[in-house]
Formats: C-alpha cells, structure tokens, sequence
C-alpha cells in the first residue's frame, strides 16, 4: 500500500480538502488531523482499498464513530514503510549473500582444481603410468565441469530474480511519477520533461503546451456526484493521451485542468491537436452505468501558448493559462492561442 500524496498545487489542494471537510461535517466526524487525512487521501482518489472501506460503510449507514475513524487512519493511512521498498531491500540483500557465497565457492574450486591438476603434474614426472594419470585428469577436469554447470545455474536463478527487483523499482518509480486518479502524469513528471524539453527548445526547436479545463466541472459534480466526476476527468484524460502524439506528455495538471507539452510542435500544430481533442470530447456521450441515464455532454475550454526562447517555463505556462481563462470567458468549449491574447489587450 502506497499512502503518500503526489504534491499538488494550492488550487486543487483547497478543493480536494473543502470536500473533505464538507464531508466530514454532513458525517459528524470530528476534524482532526488523522481524521482530515483519511477524507483528503478519499477525495484525492489516490487510494482504491480505502475509498472501497468507506464507499462500503456509507452504503451500509454505518456511522463514522472514533473506532471506525480510528480503524481507517491505522489500516490505510498512517505513515508506514513502502512493502515494496522493504521487500525489495530484502530481497538484495539475500543476493548479496549468495553472491558473495558463489564467488567464495568459485575461487575454492579454482584452487583445489589447481592443486589437483599440479598433483597430477608431478606425477607424470615421477614416472606413473600415463593411462592412470589421463584417466585422473579427465576425473578431475568432469568434476570442474560440474561444479562450473551448478554454479552457472546458481547465477542464472540469481540473475532471474535480480530482474524481477528491477521490474519492481521500475513499476514503483513509474507510480512516483503518475496521478493516481487520472492515469496521467503528475506534476513531477511534467516538471521533468518540461525542464528537458526547454533545453531542446533553446536551440531552435519549437515548443509548445496547451492546457484544458473541463467546463462548468463543479455544476457538474454537485448535481451527479464526485465520483461521476471522477469517472468523466478519467474519461477527458484518456482522451487527451489518444489525441497527443508519441513523443508529447500528457499530465494532469490540477483538479480538473490537464495539459499536455508538445516538443517539436509550433502554436499553429498544438492548436490544431487541441482543436481535435475538442471536438472529441464534445462528441462524447457519457451513460452512467447504474442507472442507464444519459448524462449532459461535456466540454473543455483549451489554451494554447509556444516556448519562446529565453524565457522562463513559468511564462510559458501563465501565457498558456492566461489563453484558458480567455477561452472560458468568450463562452467556453472553444480553443484560444496566445495569439488572440494580444488581440484582446490591443482591444482593450
């Protein structure tokens, strides 16, 4: 169990705890740190086994009392050393002792081989019958050769597992660096990539973000539920990472904004990948599976900006945002460039 957070930007941060502590309210549950904890890692969506424990007591009316808020803070929340981290020191540590007992293994071989081969040297020149002394050298060369098969499968098994630690750090790295809810990126992936992709950009090479934010999302989760919502910025994530090509990044952003960085891209190519990224989730049509209803259709209202060289990530990013919120303004479900932000200052 994984119970750390993905650190998030102050906007969606407020809106995932005013959820929490919505809820905790309407559920009598006193606001505590341990008791915030577990309704903030609830909302977050970052953490499947409790959001089923409490989905389950909700629909059963159990009560939240301090036993139960208890139990849920110990069992999926209180701070603990990762299984995986633990598992895999573990496990290395085993490796080294075998490691360790191989090569001892190997250099004693080594030197009773060499004593018995020396042996047989110095019969020979003692004068013993040479058949007696082939027929002990090939004894002696098989019984290397078995020591060298069985030691040879000893490293084969230990390389086996050593592949399978690797695999096990690669998939708890690749989870560092994912939005739980989403699927998506996070925020220190996009980070990464960015600071790459601007080092690229300085030389010439075109750089360009867009970024995405769901309309009227709030409407939407008040009158159908969060996790409805949930279910639909999964659905606007997907997507986003089918639309983008290979070589681009798509991360969620915060709360129900996303964004995507496209290196190699000038504003005229993003904004032509944001405008089919519209349409398709306007073309959505979303059902919800327990009753069948057919929800209202969503949009997005996207933003589009490019690199220019010299300047500051952060810029890129505000310019990018700065588009978005235009977008928003001039009636949503639509994509703005930064060029139309000059038009609107030249505007007035």
């Amino acid at each position: 169990m994984d119970s750390s957070f993905d650190d998030p930007d102050y906007d969606y941060a407020a809106s995932i705890a005013g959820r929490a502590m919505r809820c905790m309210a309407e559920q009598r549950i006193a606001p505590t740190p341990t008791n915030f904890a577990v309704w903030f890692q609830y909302f977050a969506g970052g953490h499947d086994d409790l959001r089923n424990a409490i989905d389950l007591l909700m629909d059963h009316n159990r009560p939240f009392d301090p036993r139960t808020n208890q139990g849920l803070f110990r069992t999926y929340v209180a701070p603990q050393v990762s299984a995986v981290a633990v598992d895999t020191s573990e496990r290395l540590h085993t490796l080294m002792g075998a490691a360790k007992e191989f090569l001892a293994t190997a250099i004693a071989d080594n030197h009773s081989q060499m004593q018995a081969i020396s042996q047989v040297a110095d019969q020979g020149k003692a004068g013993v019958d040479p058949k007696a002394l082939v027929a002990q050298l090939m004894n002696e060369l098989a019984r290397a050769a078995t020591r060298a098969t069985r030691l040879e499968a000893g490293f084969a098994e230990k390389t086996r597992e050593l592949d399978v630690i690797r695999h096990s750090l690669s998939r708890s790295e690749e989870r560092a660096r994912t939005d739980t809810l989403t699927g998506l990126a996070n925020r220190r992936a996009l980070d990464e990539f960015l600071r790459k992709a601007q080092a690229t950009a300085e030389w010439g090479e075109p750089l360009s973000v867009l970024m995405l934010d769901i309309d009227h999302f709030k409407t939407f989760n008040d009158n159908f539920g969060h996790g409805v919502g949930d279910q639909v910025l999964r659905l606007m994530a997907k997507v986003l990472r089918d639309k983008v090509r290979e070589q681009d990044l798509s991360a969620r952003y915060g709360g129900e904004e996303l964004i995507a960085v496209l290196p190699d891209a000038n504003l005229a190519a993003c904004a032509e990948i944001a405008e089919c990224i519209r349409r398709a989730i306007a073309d959505c049509r979303i059902t919800r599976r327990s009753t069948g209803e057919v929800l209202p259709n969503i949009s997005v209202s996207i933003g589009v900006a490019q690199y220019r060289v010299g300047e500051a990530i952060s810029d890129l990013i505000e310019r990018c945002d700065r588009a978005l919120y235009l977008a928003k303004g001039g009636g949503r479900n639509r994509v703005v460039t930064e060029n139309e932000l000059d038009r609107a200052i030249a505007a007035g």
